[in-house]
């Protein structure tokens, strides 16, 4: 059964393989403004190294301890069934405007190998006591409007729809049962 770990060396294959994945379905370019965009960005294109894991170990550890500046603080976890990278959430511990907006506390990416399997929609249920544990009763969680995938993950796990803007769906989604 898969589990959220914190990012390790241990699957950096997986995860650059992940990438790479990300990268033929068209994600990560240049105009790409999500954090898997930002990581490759700072890390450059994946490579099958430990410099290229060692980056991005390091852009995740940044993300809860010393973000960049047009970040909050947030930490990122990996969903893996222990031998293979399957997707990656972000919790962001508080909003920015933009965040209030249209980005929300939680953002997630499964990779496309694994789409389709439930894990989008169990690895939201898993992050959320941790969004409550750090004190976030109700979590935004916003998708593009035509995204059906994402806005079923979302209300599978309780969201209610806000409203729409700027073409994101917002939802507030409890944290704790």
């Amino acid at each position: 059964m898969p589990v959220l770990i914190l990012p390790t060396a241990r699957l950096g294959l997986s995860f650059a393989q992940a990438i790479r994945e990300f990268l033929a379905e068209g994600r990560c370019g240049p105009d790409d403004r999500t954090l898997l965009g930002d990581l490759l960005r700072e890390t450059g294109q994946p490579e099958d190294t430990e410099e290229w894991i060692g980056r991005v170990l390091d852009f995740e550890r940044r993300l809860t301890t010393d973000p960049p500046a047009a970040f909050v603080p947030s930490t990122t976890y990996w969903w893996t069934d222990r031998r293979a990278f399957l997707g990656r959430i972000n919790l962001r511990h508080r909003l920015n405007e933009s965040l209030s907006e249209i980005g929300g506390h939680i953002g997630y990416d499964v990779r496309p190998t694994a789409r389709r399997q439930g894990h989008a929609t169990a690895m939201l249920a898993a992050v959320l006591p941790r969004a409550a544990a750090i004190g976030i009763d109700k979590a935004l969680v916003t998708c593009d409007a035509e995204n059906t995938a994402s806005r079923k993950v979302i209300e599978a796990n309780g969201g209610v729809l806000e409203d729409e803007r700027g073409g994101k769906l917002r939802y507030r989604v409890p944290t704790a049962p």
